[in-house]
Parts: structure tokens; C-alpha cells; sequence
């Protein structure tokens, strides 16, 4: 059976061989429990040696690289490299992550120290700045970050007896720095004639402004203040790589293999070379030393930890040991016992024990191992070498059988046959060659059919044929031992194969996901008794899958810890364990295997929490293949909100019409119109792809969203109120627990979200910064402080935030695949779930991180599509609805039971005090019990229920319910039809607010004497509304296709309305009951009009570029205007129902007669002077003004001429509606603005007493009436002139003096030349740093620092003699303003030149200096509270621009 499903089964680690000791240094420590903390490849391991028991921490996704160790001594901080690397803050009891810090550092994090009372971490990255960042790290907050040197730094530390003081130490410097507000100021250390300028590898503080540092040549520095005072020469033979401070003293640690004891005042006690011990060996290089009473860790460059109890000093005891450097690949096992093997470029093969988890043998070889195999007996070690040669050992002794050489390039395969007479040796030269183990290895066959390296072998289990795997994915197969090879498929029909390693042929297809380069998985093993195989890729995974797999892109359980390739994986000989190597990592996994879990044991093995999703696209979902989608959710899902222009592009548009502007600004230009137009009611509300965006305020009106607007609206009244701060759809509302204010988030480029007043309408806060293309989910915490929100970009991005401050309190990334709802839970405002396509995940806080958990389900099924979600009532129950129709129930992350509640999904959910109340796509709304035992009642909305009050029409029985609230004896509920209808708990419904559903509203006309509106839709929909104040639909008729015109007959008696199809309609305008229909044109009808007058003719236009003419009484066609170049946009009559204006899509303005359709040429003066009947035209010399400055942007898509042809109304593509004076003669005429559609204007009419302006809104569905407001009343809403920035000019321009300091521009000096030309380059932008790419293909760890060893330390310095600033002449007057003041009652001056504050004392006429400054100083002034007197604030130019630096200062105290 071809399953692709993913196994039930699942690996857990269970042992580490291995330490990292290269390029890492103070990485090993001992915790408060006495165990031991390190790392190796990308997991922390805490190692308790009395139990010999490993705990790992798995936070990671690349190599560690750095450790510190918490005061307390229980916490830890790891850091890790990778593009976007992160700290991880985890505890060693629980190895839980505690805390995550992220988004600042790039490349890797190179050293990380606490500050003694544990609150703050200190980070240093591996940028090409080496940043240093300093964390208040609970919060997951930066405080401060500064560029730490042009080289890199090797470690840091708090001065534990300074607070806000820092040393850090590096290549050829060291530097002291003080941490002031959030600004990190160095200063460096002063080697004077003291000691040699040279590389500094280690530090410790002492008290009295006392620092030891440990030097490349293996002195001891000795620092005072800055100063370097005495050095301790020769403490080490060469370089001390680590320096441990404790309460005894200090430890040193040094390349020459030694340790060294030390008092509190540096005085010699003891040393300990462990290069004599019994363990020792030469070149044995110590990385990290760790004191702790008797006892004292060692970790070696070569990848040992030893323990030293002093006492016994000269026997150390080596508790761990791994593979040293160079890559390593090979591994085989045992055939009979739990014994592994290992070989690498180390030169070493190694044997481990996989039950008492320990090295028990070790044996050194010639040349760097790449493969080795068991003997089918377990007495014969074969192991290929680098060079082309292969070496047998014996297993008991480690002695050499024999030593072959017969290829010249890598032996990367070899295998023994199962019956044991023969060894098979591939190698890099594209052949096998087939040795008989009896005649003692001689060469016996030789397969030549690959044409690249061999990669994989495989016997059958008769030992008569071997197949093979090469590098370029080509699998072959050979007669044994003559190695022909076999082409018939038909002679390998019943072939069974002893083994499966090989990573090509139709067994193992599903390993490889659909597209993928056939190189990046390097190692298979099937388990053929459990059906499952492990295989091992470049990327660090360790997979399982089912055996066999057959196609394509299956489905497996994926797991992370080794860091970079992993080269080998290999089941043990009894399938209790999987053994995994790294390559560079050069660590050996060791996997126990957990056959199918029950549930009640998935139980207790809580699933391993992580930072990464291992649910990658193709991963770890337990089911096979998707079911359906539901229609409408997959509807949903495919919604794109990427627009091609944002709002927020408009100002770049701008800059880039430069030109444009300036022509515009030296003309004369219309004056804006002095009426304008309020916004007034809205129909519509955001339900078709948008959910539980519906509340009652605290004064019992409903807060919803419609386009970019929030309304607030007064059922008792049938008003509404508006929040008009979006300026694009609004995508999600949620309400504050004390239900006044709401937070909605909008689609844009950076998309913001705001947080608003329900009474007042007034923002609170806004946040921005995070999310890209939109936010589609908000949750306020019960205690309304903190807010979640969910971006739509392609990681559908979580923020925390703590919403008053505006501050972001964490982030991650949440799902490749839609997230449809997020909550807060209520008891604990840390957590939080998540819920969408195939996805539902249960988060804590975590610093400046959340950790994702995936709810488990057991064997109760798969995770399906979660729609809405709610906690319960206690802090670990939450219930989901899924797009079944069920209610899943989660205890914690366990899934205890499903009930069945919709029929179709659930998309609406809300908990009671008493219960919950949930909403689907059956149009049922369905109370239940607080456990969902019993639903306690049903409400179906049906059109047979709707209350008398009604203010429209119910579309459809039961639509499908979005939204659901209770409050004030009332269900709330929205439809995805944009219906909001209010259910009293006795059953009758009322509808108070609607709009068109999802499809582009275009059609839209008013009557001609009533104030009634009429909209056609591509939701198939012919609606008519009322516009007085009772704000109604009054009709509704569905179509048979969807329109984009219609219009009344000058009587209002008619309406017609153009269709999609290329057919009209002309209905009964009170009745909508069809009068006449035609169908002569096959593409949509873009615009209908009846001519003025009687309505004799009506003229009808579509995009096949013809208007045809149709004489009303006799129903025929009377004539045809042909002669357009594009699809017809725009039409208007002339007065006398005689002439035709018609606007194209291609930006021509014509003119046709009527009835017949000739087309007529008319001179732009004439056209003036026609007296046309309506104006919505876009073209002509009459509204050239309306098209702004980025025209070729956007379009202007509508307009309408008030009837006293004063004021023209436009609407555009940027979701604008503008006036304009008429005639708006001469370019980018000037008018007033107003946004609350979201993208697409698409129609504006006035009514027929001009009372009203009535727009739609393309794809946001909605109507919106605005009132028109004569000049003189006062406007209540601020609406700019978009070109106002032009204005200036007209305005009179500015005085010489303020012109010239305007165009004064900071950057220049800073940036671009220097005043004195200068020749070569800087030193610290000579040395390139590495990208990523450029790093070494397997080994991701740093570059190795070479440099380091060839430094000069014999150059003697001449000593530096110091300057001391005595006056300044100047004062900078000439662009700053109110930069002087009287600091203590007058007696001195505060005032600022070039980078120097001065305090000049006006009695003694002396002055001092604030030299912090390191450019010029701009600005100054002088905090007035009475408690802080003499605090002055500076700022300054910097070279990067953007980072102005205040830097307060006590005067008179510096």
C-alpha cells in the first residue's frame, strides 16, 4: 500500500557523544544541581555524572556557539549561528526554554555573560561590527546595542563589582565600558609601556577596578581602571583560552594542555598539566575551565571534559570524549551487539557502547576515515580511507589484517556480503571492487558500470547480487562476485535485498520531497521488521518515514540537534536504537526508537517543545492526504490582500514625478472647493472572509468593520459613528474586556493596527512595524493590557504587544498555511492558541519568543482545519471548532474528545459564563452547557422569522454565520452575506445592517426625484436603497449573472441594468419584475444610460467597444457608435438627448449623434458650451485637474457633476473620494480628500437634490452616504490637499535666512568626502567579512582564527603624551536656535560648539567641558523640573543619520 502517510512511531534522543571544544571557549560549567552543562552540535546538554543521565535542550536550530551560566547557576543562555541567529535563555532542570531573544544580532552570537544579579545579558555578535547588545532578557527586551570593534571580540563579562560596567576583549584590544540610559560607551584599554599590544583571549573582574585577562602569548595582564598595571609573564607556555573566577580564586586554562590555579590576589597556588596524566597526550589544548570547590571541569579543543578533584590532581577522570576535528562519516554497527563504530578525518576509528553509553575502544589510523563495515560475524573491521586505500582490523584487538590499496581516490562505501565471503569497496572512482574475505582479501570482481562516485551499496540476502547508488542518482545492479552487471529487469523480479541504505530506487521514492536535488540526502536505513526507515540530509534532520515509500513527498516525523549535515544514520543491530553523525558538527546521536505509542503514553511523553515548526510544509501531519477543503474556507484561503501600489507608496510615487511637480507649482491652480462632505452612513459589514469582528460596546451599540472603516452603530437611533484612521480594509476587530475600546488591524506594506475609543472615536495607540501585507487577527488579554495579532505575511507572523506603550513584547513566526483565529488565555496572559489551515498550537512567552506547541491528538485522528478557537473555564481547557463541524476539546495540549456540532465549519465561537454559543456554515446558531454535553437550544435564521423593525431583507434561508457575540438579552450575529442580525433568546430576528456580499460593486445610480439609490454587484445581486434616515435595503433581486451598471429612466418609473454576460435588463423600478431583456453583445455591459427628457432612447455601452442605441417604446435597436479603440468606460447625454459623450480605456474622449451612432468631431471650446444632462465623465479640458500627479498609477475611475455644475465628485484606485471646483481646467487641480473605502472607488453619484453623495467601493462591497456640507460649516474632519506640499511657493516662500538653513543638509560631510583627500583603505574595511554563502560548504562553524598567531608583540610603542582641552572659541549660532541658557541662578552659561557642551562661569570667566560628543552637537536644552536641576540634553549629527544620540549631563559635575 502506497501510504504516505507519516509513522506512528517517533525516535527519542537519548545519548550525545561529543563536546564542542574547537573555536568555542568558557562553554562547560557545573550547574546549582552539580550537573554539568555544555554543548555540542546545535544541543544544550545538561550531564548529571552520578547518574550518568543526559537531559538536552532543543531549543536550537544551528550550531551553539556560546554558554553562560546564570548566577543562581540553574539557568543558562546559548547562542547560536545562522542568518538569523537567536539566544535561547532555558532552564537546566527542565531544559525549558525560559526566555527567547532575537531579531538584532546576524551571523552568529560569539560570547554571551549575566551581570551579577542575573537581570541583564550581554551578547556580541558575529557581525563585521561585532555587535554588542545588552538584554533585560525576562522581557526579551534590548536595552542598548553599540558596535563593539572592527575585530572579532572573544569574550566579555560585567564588572561584578561596578554596576553598568562591562570589559570585553579581543584581537589586539581590550575595552572598558559603562552602560549610561541605553547608550554603551567604550573606552579602550591603554597598554602604555607596560606590555606588548597584543591579542587578549580571556577576561575575569576583580574588585577595586581590577580586570585579569589572559593573553595570546600566555602572559597575564593586569588592568587597573583602563590602564594596564603589571603583567604576569610566562603564566602559560602560550595561549590562555579560558579564566574562570570563583569564590577560591581563579583557574586558567592554556593551549600548552595546562590549568592553573590562582588566589583572589592572582597568586600562584597550583598547576595541573594534563598532558603528563594518564589520559594525556600531546599538543592537548584546554578550551574552558570551570572551578567549583574541590572539583574542576576541563573541556579540551579536542572535543574531552575531564574532572579534576584537587587532591587528586594527577588523575584526572574523563567523563566525556568525542571525535576531534575534520568531518566525520563514517559509521557502522555491530551485526550482533549494541556497538557502533565511527571513523573521521580525525584519523581515529572509535567503538561505542550503546548501553553503557561510553567510548570502549579507540584506535588511530594512517589516513582520515571515510566509511567502515562489520564482518556479518563481528570479528572483521573494514574502514575506507581517504586516500583510495581500505584497512581490516580485528574487532576483539584493534590489530591490523590487512592494509589494500588498489584505488587512488576515496573509498566512500564498503559492505560485506550476508553470507560473509565477500567485501564490496566502492570508491570516488566510479567502481566496486569485490575482495573474497577467505583468501584473505584478494581481488576477486570488479563492477565499472557507474560514470560517477559510488554512494550507496546494497547486498541481497543471497549474497548474488549487489546494487549500487552514484552520484548521479543512477541505481545499478550486479551478478556476484564477478560484478557483471545485470540489465534484465526480469532476473531481479524476486531479489531480496539484506539491507537498504540506498537513497535512489522505487522503495524509497517518498524520502524525497517533490523537488529536490538528488544530493542532499546522504544516508538510509530501513528498519524492514518495524516497516520504517530513518534517512539523514544536508540540512541537520534526521527523518522517519514508512518503509517502504513509495511516493513522492511522504509524510514523516522530522528531528533537529545536529547542526549541520548529518552524513550517516544506521539502525542498531536489534532496531532498539538509531545511530546519527554529524559532519562538521563531528558528534555521534544516539536514538532510542518508541515503536507505535499508545495513547496513554503519548501522554506522558509530552511532546518536546521547540522554536522550530516541525511541521514544515511537507512534514509530520499524521494524515495522509488532505480531505477537501470545505468550499468556502478554500474560497477564503485564496483571498490575496497583496496590492500592487500601497497608500503608503503614494510620497515615493511622488518624489519620482519630480518633474512633474515643479511645472505644477509655478502654475496658477484651482482653488479647492469650499463645500465639503461628511461621511454618514455605511452599508455593508466585512463577513465573507473575516470572523468574530462583531461586539456590543459598553452602552450597548455594535462596534464592526466595513472597508477601512470602524462604525459604531446606535440601534435605537439608526446612526452611525466612524473611526476613519485605516486607510485600507480593515481585516480584524477585537474588542477590550471592559468593552469601550477596540483594536483593528488593516492591510498595507507595513500594516498597522490601532487601538480606538468606542466612545469617544479617538486612537489610543497604534502599532506598526511588523507585520507585512496585513493583519488578520487581534485578541485583547483578559486584563486588556496585552494584545496578540496575526500578520498575514508567508509566516503569518505572531506579536505580543503591550499595546499602551506600543512596545512589542514578543514575536514569531506562526504557520506557512493561513491562521485564522488567535486567543489570549484568559488566566494566563503568557499563553495563547492559534487555530487555521491544518493547524492549532498552543504558545508561551518566552522573552522576546513564543514557544509553539502542537495540540496532540493521540490516536484520536488528525489535526484538521481549525476555524475559530476559545479557552474554557479553567486556564487548560480550550475548544476548537474545525471545518467539519465538530467542537474539539483540549485539556493542556491533549485532545480528550470531539462533539459534533455544524453541520459544514464552524467559524464562530464565544464563551458564556455559563456555556458557549457557536455559529457555522449551516446557518445554526447552537447554545450549549459549560462542556459541551448537551445544546441546550437552536436558533436557525430564517427569512420566516425576521422581525417587523427589520431594516432589509434576509438573502437566503440559514447563510452562514461569521461572527457571533452575546450581550443585553441579545445573539449577535454576522453573515458571510454582510448581513449583521440581532436574535432575541425567544426566537425573532432582526436585521439592523447590510451590504452587497463578496464580488465588486460598480453599478450604482440615484433617482431621479427620491432619495433611493439602486446597486448592481458581481454577487449577483440587484439591490434598492432607501437614503433617508430610515437607511434600508427596500428591495433585492437576484440575476442570473452578476452586473457592473445600472440606471433609473428620467421618470424613475424604469431601471436597467447592464449585465456581465453581455444581456440587459430594464425591471420595474418598484417592483424589480422584469419589463424587457436583450442580448446582443457577448462581453460585459459597461454602462446603461436613458437618454434625458421623455427616455426615449437608452444607450448601452460594453467592453467590446461598442455603444448600441435602443429606442425604449419599440424595443429595437435604432443604432450602433462605432469607432472606439478600447472597452467603453463613462457615458453622459447631452441636454437635449441629441449627442453622446463617451469615455474608453484607452483615455479617448468621443462623441457620437443619436439615435444612429455617427461619430461626430467636436473642438474642445464647443464642448464647453454644451449643456450636457449629467457629467461623469473623466476626460476633456473640463476635469484635466482631476488626474493627480502618479496618473499612470492609477486610474480615476469615476465622477459626478453636482446639479448646480459647481462641485465635481471623483473616486479613484487608491480608495479616495475627492471634490474638485468644476471646471477643473490645468493639471493636478487642487481639492479636498476623504478616505474610507479601501481600495477601488468604483462609482459616486449625487443625489437628485444634491443633498447626498453616495459611493461604492469595488471589492469592499460596501455604499457609503456622505452629506454634503455648504461652506462656511465648520468641518469636522481634517481633509489635505494631496499636492499641498506644493503649496508653499504660492504662499509668499520663506525669509533669505530660514531658506538657507532649510537646504543646509547634515549629511554631506559625514558621508561623502573628506575635507583632506585621503589615499588607500581604512584598516577597518580591509578585511571582508564572510557571507554566509562564502563559509565553507559543510563546516557553518566560524573562521578560524589563524590571525591570531602571527602577531607582533615585539614592536615597542612610542608612549602617547595626553592633550588636555583648555578653551573653546565659538558658539554655533548659525542654523540652531535657543542654545543658550542660565544654569544656577546665573551664575554660568550652558551653551554648545562643534561636539563640546560648555559651562562658562560668568564671575571667573572660566570654562568646562562636556567632551562626549563625537560629532557636532545641533541642539540643547535644559530640564526645568526642580528635581533635577543642572541636567542638560544634547544632540548630535551622526553618520547614521537616523540614530540621534541624547546624552544627558550633570553640569558643573563633569
Amino acid at each position: 500500500m502506497a501510504d504516505r502517510s507519516a509513522p506512528g512511531c517517533h525516535l527519542r534522543l537519548e545519548w550525545v557523544y561529543g563536546y564542542r571544544g574547537h573555536q568555542c571557549r568558557n562553554n562547560l560549567y557545573y550547574t546549582a544541581a552539580k550537573e554539568i552543562v555544555y554543548f555540542v552540535a546545535g544541543v544544550g546538554v545538561v550531564y548529571s555524572p552520578r547518574e550518568h543521565r543526559q537531559k538536552f535542550y532543543l531549543g536550537h536550530q544551528d550550531d551553539i556557539i556560546s554558554l553562560a551560566l546564570h548566577p543562581e547557576r540553574v539557568l543558562v543562555a546559548t547562542g547560536q549561528v545562522g542568518k538569523e541567529p537567536y539566544i535561547c535563555v532555558w532552564d537546566s532542570y527542565t531544559v525549558q526554554t525560559v526566555s527567547v531573544l532575537k531579531d538584532v544580532h546576524t551571523h552568529g552570537i560569539a560570547c554571551l555573560a549575566f551581570d551579577l544579579d542575573g537581570q541583564r545579558l550581554v551578547s556580541v555578535g558575529l557581525d563585521s561590527k561585532n555587535t554588542v547588545c545588552v538584554w533585560d532578557w525576562r522581557k526579551g527586551k534590548l536595552l542598548s546595542m553599540a558596535p563593539g570593534h572592527t575585530d572579532r571580540i572573544f569574550d566579555i563579562s560585567w564588572d561584578l563589582y561596578q554596576p553598568n560596567k562591562l570589559v570585553s576583549c579581543g584581537v589586539k584590544h581590550i575595552k572598558f565600558w559603562s552602560l549610561c540610559g541605553n547608550s554603551l560607551t567604550p573606552k579602550r584599554g591603554v597598554f602604555g609601556k607596560t606590555g606588548d599590544l597584543q591579542t587578549i583571549l580571556c577576561l575575569a573582574c576583580a574588585r577595586d577596578e581590577v580586570t585579569y585577562s589572559g593573553a595570546l602569548n600566555g602572559d597575564i595582564y593586569v588592568w587597573k581602571g583602563i590602564n594596564l598595571v603589571r603583567t604576569i609573564q610566562g603564566a602559560h607556555a602560550a595561549g590562555i583560552f579560558s579564566m574562570n573566577a570563583c569564590e577560591e580564586g581563579f583557574a586558567t586554562g592554556g593551549r600548552d594542555g595546562c590549568v592553573r590555579l590562582w588566589d583572589l590576589n592572582f597568586k600562584p597556588i597550583t598547576v595541573i598539566d594534563l598532558r603528563e596524566t594518564d589520559q594525556g597526550y600531546k599538543g592537548l589544548s584546554v578550551r574552558s575551565v570551570c572551578w567549583r570547590g574541590d572539583h574542576i571541569l576541563v573541556g579540551t579543543q579536542d572535543s574531552e571534559i575531564f574532572e579534576i578533584v584537587v587532591h587528586e590532581r594527577n588523575k584526572p577522570f574523563l567523563i566525556m570524549q568525542g571525535h576531534c576535528e575534520g568531518e566525520l562519516w563514517a559509521l557502522a554497527v555491530h551485526p550482533t551487539k549494541p556497538l557502533a563504530m565511527t571513523g573521521s578525518d580525525d584519523r581515529s576509528v572509535r567503538i561505542w557502547s550503546l548501553i553503557d553509553h561510553a567510548l570502549i575502544a579507540r584506535c588511530n589510523m594512517e589516513e582520515p576515515i571515510r566509511c567502515a563495515a562489520v564482518s556479518t560475524d563481528g570479528i572483521h573491521l573494514a574502514l575506507g580511507m581517504k586516500d583510495g586505500s581500505f584497512t581490516v582490523l580485528r574487532v576483539r584487538d584493534m590489530t591490523e589484517v590487512v592494509h589494500i590499496k588498489d584505488r587512488k581516490e576515496a573509498i566512500h562505501e564498503l559492505k560485506y556480503s550476508p553470507d560473509g565471503n565477500f567485501l564490496a569497496v566502492g570508491s570516488n572512482d566510479s567502481s566496486v571492487d569485490i575482495y573474497g574475505v577467505v583468501q584473505r582479501y584478494k581481488k576477486i570482481g570488479e563492477c565499472i558500470g557507474s560514470l560517477s562516485f559510488i554512494t550507496h551499496m546494497d547486498w541481497s540476502s543471497d549474497s548474488k547480487y549487489l546494487q549500487t547508488n552514484d552520484g548521479n542518482g543512477k541505481r545499478l545492479f550486479y551478478r556476484m562476485p564477478s560484478g557483471k552487471e545485470v540489465s534484465s529487469k526480469e532476473e531481479l523480479k524476486g531479489v531480496q535485498w539484506a539491507s537498504w541504505t540506498c537513497v535512489s530506487g522505487v522503495e524509497v521514492n517518498g524520502i524525497w520531497p517533490k523537488y529536490s536535488d538528488i544530493n542532499d540526502i546522504n544516508s538510509v536505513d530501513a528498519n524492514f521488521i518495524g516497516q520504517v526507515m530513518v534517512t539523514a540530509d544536508d540540512y541537520g534532520i534526521v527523518k522517519l518515514f514508512r518503509y517502504p515509500c513509495l511516493r513522492k513527498g511522504a509524510k514523516f516525523k522530522k528531528y533537529l540537534g545536529h547542526s549541520a549535515h548529518v552524513t550517516n544514520v544506521r539502525w542498531s543491530h536489534d532496531h532498539q536504537w538509531v545511530v546519527s553523525i554529524g559532519g562538521a558538527d563531528h558528534s555521534v546521536f544516539q536514538w532510542k526508537f518508541v515503536p507505535d505509542r499508545k495513547l496513554k503514553d503519548s501522554l506522558h511523553i509530552a511532546p518536546q517543545e521547540s522554536l522550530v515548526d516541525s511541521n514544515s510544509d511537507e512534514s509530520d501531519s499524521d494524515q495522509s492526504d488532505v480531505p477537501e477543503l470545505d468550499s468556502e474556507i478554500e474560497q477564503e484561503t485564496q483571498i490575496t490582500y497583496r496590492r500592487q501600489v500601497y497608500k503608503e507608496d503614494l510620497p515615493q510615487l511622488k518624489e519620482q514625478c519630480k518633474e512633474k511637480r515643479k511645472s505644477a507649482a509655478s502654475k496658477r491652480r484651482e482653488r479647492a472647493p469650499g463645500n465639503s462632505i461628511r461621511l454618514h452612513f455605511v452599508h455593508g459589514y466585512r463577513g465573507y472572509d473575516c470572523r468574530s469582528n462583531l461586539f456590543y460596546t459598553q452602552t450597548g451599540e455594535i462596534v464592526y468593520h466595513v472597508a477601512a472603516v470602524g462604525v459604531v452603530y446606535n440601534r435605537q437611533q439608526n446612526t452611525q459613528r466612524f473611526y476613519l484612521g485605516h486607510d485600507d480594509d480593515i481585516l480584524c476587530l477585537a474588542i477590550h474586556p471592559l468593552k469601550d475600546y477596540v483594536a483593528t488591524g488593516q492591510v498595507g506594506r507595513d500594516s498597522s493596527i490601532h487601538i480606538w475609543d468606542t466612545e469617544t472615536i479617538r486612537p489610543l495607540s497604534v502599532l506598526k512595524g511588523y507585520h507585512q501585507y496585513g493583519v488578520c487577527a487581534v485578541d485583547f488579554s483578559a486584563d486588556g493590557k496585552r494584545l496578540a495579532s496575526v500578520g498575514i505575511d508567508d509566516n503569518h507572523t505572531i506579536v505580543l504587544w503591550d499595546w499602551k506603550k506600543g512596545e512589542k513584547l514578543s514575536a514569531v513566526r506562526g504557520s506557512k498555511d493561513k491562521i485564522f483565529v488567535v486567543k489570549i488565555n484568559p488566566y494566563m496572559p503568557e499563553k495563547l492558541i492559534t487555530v487555521g489551515i491544518k493547524h492549532l498550537k498552543f504558545w508561551r512567552r518566552a522573552g522576546g519568543g513564543l514557544i509553539g506547541r502542537k495540540g496532540c491528538i493521540g490516536a484520536m485522528g488528525r489535526t484538521d482545519t481549525m476555524m475559530c478557537a476559545v479557552y474554557g473555564w479553567t486556564e487548560e481547557m480550550a475548544f476548537s471548532g474545525t471545518s467539519t463541524g465538530d467542537v474539539c476539546i483540549w485539556r493542556d495540549v491533549f485532545l480528550i474528545k470531539t462533539v459534533k456540532a455544524h453541520d459544514g465549519p464552524v467559524f464562530s465561537m464565544h464563551a458564556l459564563e455559563k456555556g458557549f454559543v457557536t455559529g457555522g456554515k449551516d446557518g445554526v446558531v447552537a447554545l450549549w452547557d459549560d462542556t459541551f454535553e448537551r445544546c441546550l437550544k437552536t436558533y436557525a435564521i430564517k427569512r420566516a422569522a425576521l422581525a417587523p423593525g427589520s431594516k432589509g431583507l434576509l438573502l437566503e434561508d440559514n447563510p452562514s454565520i461569521r461572527a457571533i457575540s452575546l450581550g443585553h438579552g441579545h445573539i449577535l450575529v454576522g453573515t458571510k452575506n454582510g448581513e449583521i442580525l440581532e436574535v432575541d433568546k425567544s426566537g425573532p430576528i432582526t436585521l439592523l445592517v447590510q451590504g452587497h456580499m463578496e464580488g465588486e460593486v460598480w453599478g450604482l445610480a440615484t433617482h431621479p426625484h427620491l432619495p433611493i439609490c439602486a446597486t448592481v454587484s458581481d454577487d449577483k445581486t440587484l439591490r434598492i436603497w432607501d437614503l433617508s434616515p430610515s437607511h434600508c435595503m427596500l428591495a433585492v433581486r437576484k440575476l442570473k449573472k452578476g452586473g457592473r451598471c445600472c440606471c433609473f429612466s428620467p421618470d424613475g418609473k424604469a431601471l436597467a441594468v447592464g449585465l456581465n454576460d453581455g444581456s440587459f435588463l430594464i425591471v420595474n423600478a418598484d417592483t424589480l419584475e422584469d419589463l424587457v431583456s436583450f442580448q446582443h453583445r457577448k462581453d460585459v455591459i459597461s454602462e446603461i444610460r436613458f437618454s434625458p427628457g421623455a427616455g426615449k432612447y437608452l444607450a448601452v455601452a460594453s467592453c467590446d467597444n461598442f455603444v448600441d442605441i435602443y429606442n425604449v417604446m419599440s424595443s429595437k435597436r435604432v443604432g450602433i457608435c462605432k469607432g472606439a479603440s478600447s472597452y467603453i468606460t463613462h457615458m453622459d447625454w447631452d441636454v437635449r438627448g441629441k449627442l453622446l459623450q463617451v469615455n474608453t480605456g484607452a483615455k479617448e474622449q468621443l462623441f457620437f449623434e443619436a439615435p444612429r451612432g455617427k461619430k461626430q468631431t467636436i473642438p474642445t471650446l464647443e464642448v464647453e458650451k454644451i449643456g450636457w444632462a449629467s457629467w461623469t465623465s473623466v476626460l476633456g479640458s473640463c476635469c484635466e485637474g482631476i488626474w493627480p500627479i502618479i496618473g499612470e498609477v492609477t486610474d480615476v475611475t469615476a465622477s459626478c457633476l453636482t446639479s448646480d455644475s459647481k462641485v465635481l465628485a471623483t473616486g479613484d484606485d487608491f480608495g479616495f473620494v475627492k471634490l474638485f471646483r468644476y471646471p477643473a481646467k490645468g493639471k493636478f487641480g487642487k481639492f479636498k480628500r476623504y478616505v474610507a473605502h479601501s481600495t477601488h472607488v468604483t462609482n459616486v453619484r449625487w443625489t437628485y437634490d444634491d443633498s447626498l453623495l453616495v459611493t461604492v467601493g469595488g471589492a469592499d462591497t460596501s455604499l457609503m452616504l456622505w452629506t454634503y456640507e455648504m461652506e462656511g460649516h465648520r468641518d469636522t474632519r481634517q481633509c489635505d490637499s494631496e499636492e499641498s506640499d506644493l503649496d508653499s511657493e504660492e504662499d509668499g516662500g520663506y525669509d533669505s535666512d530660514v531658506t538657507r538653513e532649510n537646504e543646509i543638509n547634515y549629511t554631506i560631510k559625514a558621508l561623502s568626502t573628506n575635507i583632506r583627500p585621503m589615499f588607500g583603505i581604512k584598516p577597518h574595511l580591509q578585511q571582508k567579512e564572510p557571507t554566509l554563502d562564502e563559509r565553507p560548504p559543510v563546516s557553518r562553524a566560524l573562521p578560524q582564527p589563524e590571525k591570531l598567531q602571527t602577531n607582533n608583540v615585539g614592536k615597542k610603542k612610542r608612549p602617547i603624551e595626553d592633550l588636555i582641552l583648555e578653551l573653546v572659541f565659538g558658539y554655533r549660532g548659525k542654523d540652531c536656535r535657543n542654545n543658550v541658557h542660565y544654569l544656577n541662578d546665573g551664575a554660568d552659561v550652558i551653551y554648545h560648539t562643534a561636539s563640546i557642551g560648555i559651562l562658562y562661569n560668568v564671575a571667573t570667566g572660566s570654562q568646562s567641558f562636556y567632551q562626549e560628543h563625537n560629532d557636532d552637537i545641533l541642539c540643547l536644552t535644559v530640564n526645568q523640573h526642580p528635581k533635577f536641576t543642572n541636567i542638560v540634553a544634547t544632540g548630535q549629527e551622526t553618520q547614521q543619520i537616523c540614530q540621534l544620540q541624547l546624552l544627558l549631563f550633570m553640569c558643573g559635575m563633569q
